[in-house]
C-alpha cells in the first residue's frame, strides 16, 4: 500500500476505546475514522470508502454481530470483531457472519495492529482490490482523496483546500520523491494563466505546509530543494 493509506472505521459505544485505537491506528499509518454505532458507519460509508472496520460485538441497539452480518452481504470488506467476553461464543458467532478475525478485549494496541495489517494483506492476496489503493496519499498529518479532491486529517476530519491547492498536491502525489522546478508545477497543474515563475507556488506551498506538516518551520514532506524547486517526500518517518 504504498501508494495508498488504508481507511479504517472504529466502531464502539465507548468513547474511550474509539479515541485510544483512533490515536493508535493513526500514528501507525492508517487513516481512522470513529463511529459510535451502526448508523454513523452507515452515514460514513455513504460518504467515502472503508477498507476494514473494527467492530464491537455488544453495542446498544444494532449490535456488531448484526452490523457483521449486513457488511458481509453488502461486499468486500475487512471486518475485525472486538469482544469483551473471553470465552468462544462472540468469537465463533463473529466468525460464521463473515468476520475476518477477532481480539479479545482488553487487548494490546500492537496485537490489534497485527491483526489489522493481516487481515489487510490477505485481501490483497486474494485480488481484493482494497478501496485506498491508489486513490489515497499521505501527505504528513494529512491524507488526499484524490476521486472526492479533499483532504482528512488522521481522524478522518476534513481539511479546507482550495482547488489550486489540491491541483498542487495533486501534482506531487503523481510524482512522488521527484524535484520538480516551480516552472514545472505549473505545467502540470495547469496553471497557464500564471508566469512560469509566479511566487504564488510558493505561497501555496506554505499555506500547505500549515496543513500538513508536523512542524511546518522545518517540513520533512514538501521540503525545499535550494537552487531546484519542491520535492514530495513520501517516505517520513512518522512517531
Amino acid at each position: 500500500m504504498s501508494s495508498g493509506v488504508p481507511h479504517v472505521a472504529v466502531v464502539d459505544d465507548e468513547p474511550a476505546v474509539r479515541d485510544a485505537v483512533g490515536e493508535y491506528l493513526s500514528r501507525h499509518g492508517f487513516l481512522v475514522s470513529a463511529c459510535d454505532g451502526g448508523a454513523a458507519l452507515d452515514a460514513l460509508m455513504a460518504e467515502r470508502p472503508v477498507d476494514l472496520v473494527l467492530l464491537d460485538v455488544n453495542m446498544p441497539g444494532e449490535d456488531g454481530v448484526s452490523i457483521a452480518r449486513r457488511l458481509r452481504a453488502g461486499g468486500k470488506i475487512g471486518i475485525v470483531m472486538l469482544t469483551a467476553n473471553g470465552d468462544t461464543f462472540d468469537q465463533v458467532i463473529g466468525l460464521e457472519v463473515g468476520a475476518d478475525d477477532y481480539v479479545v478485549k482488553p487487548f494490546e494496541p500492537r496485537l490489534l495492529l497485527a491483526r489489522v495489517r493481516a487481515v489487510l494483506r490477505r485481501a490483497q492476496e486474494r485480488g481484493q482490490s482494497v478501496a485506498a489503493m491508489g486513490r489515497r496519499v499521505r501527505f504528513g498529518r494529512c491524507v488526499l482523496d484524490l476521486d472526492a479532491r479533499r483532504l482528512f486529517d488522521e481522524r478522518g476530519v476534513e481539511v479546507p483546500i482550495t482547488a489550486m491547492e489540491f491541483d498542487l498536491l495533486r501534482t506531487f502525489a503523481e510524482h512522488p520523491n521527484k524535484v520538480l522546478t516551480r516552472d514545472r508545477i505549473l505545467d502540470l497543474a495547469h496553471d497557464r494563466e500564471m508566469e512560469p515563475f509566479d511566487r504564488s507556488v510558493d505561497s501555496r506551498v506554505k499555506r500547505l505546509r500549515k496543513k500538513i506538516e508536523s512542524d511546518p518551520a522545518r517540513p520533512q514532506v514538501l521540503k525545499t530543494v535550494h537552487g531546484a524547486g519542491y520535492q514530495f517526500v513520501t517516505d517520513v518517518e512518522r512517531g
